[in-house]
């Protein structure tokens, strides 16, 4: 559910927009309803991770149902009454992120809880086959959903409809409370709820600063200098805070292992390549092969149904071979699908796939069990902020190369429609030359991820941890 609704505004945001009020003269504007989810995303991790470390698994876990169901309710009453216009939309997708920032690692940990040994790795991948797989038919689902229900509401139903799947799941999740209370460790005595929220505070500035709200014409948005010197002020709090606390959030030994720093690292790595695949294979297809927007959309399907079926196997191969091989491994095939001439956009996805469950289960192998939740959530955590660092340099990068590649075209063609055929042919190959130099800086980034895997974690372990 929360994987779907991450994805699902993908084809609703110009239905949204319009029906609290913006314009297409000033879509960018709505940015706020995609950061309002990943603002929620991010700030909750630590903190409901962490607290489901205290206070168990499936109290919190129905907390986030609840929340979950609240913004989905927030966000569909949206543009219905006069105070309920952008800024209760953003409010409710906030909302939501924050009861789905916390299923995803909880449900990780879950799983690291439940299982063991090789059964560990598998369902780790299994958790994050289904994670992906939001991606692959988020924007299917609220077409589909929106289109059968128009009578109903249109796109309002498909977050209605959360609703009574989070009821549902709800109640799934009591039926099957009393393996989990078995199986969960005692909890730790104590948690650094001041450190808690100035690690999420701190993120969710940080993804204010980066993302920005018109890729097409600048790098940055308007609040990124004040909310990217009060993200660092915060993360900088929270830093001392963590140096001086006898108990602090994240506990000393896992930030001096060499494994957990170089999971993170790789993390951070492979968010800021996956992002490139998300935001410019559609770009790619549209601006250089002229494809319509369906078109564009079915190229990306390619990596997008790699993903979890990589993460499946992930887990699978990751009992028997160890989580460095089949992690190294799994990154440098996407390096090698990125240099292609024709990036292998299936390949390139599968080998992302490959890399999350082991990567995870090296991260739960070094905690206790009482520390799964906060484990799951940094892990998860590296790996968005590296794709929010990507996303904000990609969009950068982009930008001047195709100003610079471009240059001033001087046009000769005898008639104008000549000439707009020649500069139509100009931009795509400045289009094309930029793209096939940010595949060429994934494959390095991919590259230099596999070197951090190598060196960091520990070889021949070929069990889930303990």
């Amino acid at each position: 559910m929360a994987a779907l609704d991450a994805y699902v505004v993908v084809t609703l945001l110009p239905a949204m927009s319009g029906d609290v009020g913006l314009t297409i003269e000033h879509f960018e504007q709505a940015t706020p309803i995609v950061t309002g989810f990943l603002a929620g995303y991010v700030v909750a991790m630590p903190l409901l991770g962490a607290y489901s470390d205290v206070r168990g698994r499936v109290p919190i876990y129905g907390a986030c149902m609840g929340a979950f169901a609240l913004g989905s309710a927030m966000t569909a009453s949206a543009g219905l009454w006069d105070f309920s216009g952008l800024p209760w939309l953003v409010a409710g997708r906030f909302v939501q992120g924050l009861g789905g920032g916390g299923l995803v690692p909880l449900s990780l940990a879950l799983a690291a809880d439940l299982y063991h040994d090789r059964s560990r790795t598998l369902a780790l991948g299994s958790v994050a086959a289904l994670q992906e797989a939001g991606s692959v038919f988020g924007p299917l689902y609220g077409a589909t959903v929106a289109a059968a229900a128009a009578s109903a509401g249109g796109w309002r139903f498909a977050f209605w409809l959360n609703l009574p799947l989070a009821a549902l799941c709800t109640v799934g999740l009591v039926f099957g409370a009393r393996r989990i209370e078995a199986a969960e460790p005692p909890p730790p005595s104590s948690i650094d709820w001041p450190g808690a929220a100035l690690l999420g505070a701190g993120l969710g500035l940080l993804v204010l600063a980066l993302y920005p709200d018109d890729p097409q014409h600048r790098a940055t948005n308007t609040f990124f200098l004040p909310a990217g010197i009060a993200a660092v002020v915060v993360l900088a709090a929270y830093g001392w805070r963590q140096v001086r606390r006898l108990e602090p959030l994240i506990p000393r030994d896992l930030l001096r292992s060499r494994a957990f720093a170089g999971a993170t690292a790789a993390n951070v790595l492979i968010g800021v390549a996956l992002i490139v695949t998300l935001v410019d294979v559609p770009l790619l297809g549209r601006l250089v092969f002229n494809l319509d927007e369906l078109g564009s959309g079915l190229l990306l399907t390619q990596f997008l149904l790699g993903v979890p079926v990589g993460a499946l196997a992930g887990g699978f191969l990751a009992g028997r071979l160890g989580e460095r091989v089949t992690a190294a491994a799994g990154i440098v095939l996407s390096a090698v699908a990125f240099l292609q001439a024709d990036i292998a956009l299936g390949l390139c996805g599968l080998g992302f796939g490959l890399v999350i469950a082991p990567l995870t289960a090296a991260v739960l192998a070094l905690t206790r069990g009482q520390f799964h939740g906060l484990a799951t959530s940094l892990v998860v955590l590296a790996r968005t902020i590296g794709m929010l660092v990507g996303l904000s340099a990609l969009t950068a990068f982009g930008l001047h190369r195709f100003h610079q590649i471009l240059g001033t075209p001087v046009l000769t063609d005898p008639d104008l429609r000549a000439q707009v055929k020649h500069l139509e042919q100009l931009v795509a190959a400045a289009f094309l030359q930029e793209y096939r130099e940010i595949f060429l800086i994934a494959a390095a980034v991919c590259l230099l991820a596999a070197v951090v895997i190598a060196l960091s974690l520990q070889p021949q372990r070929r069990n889930g941890g303990i």
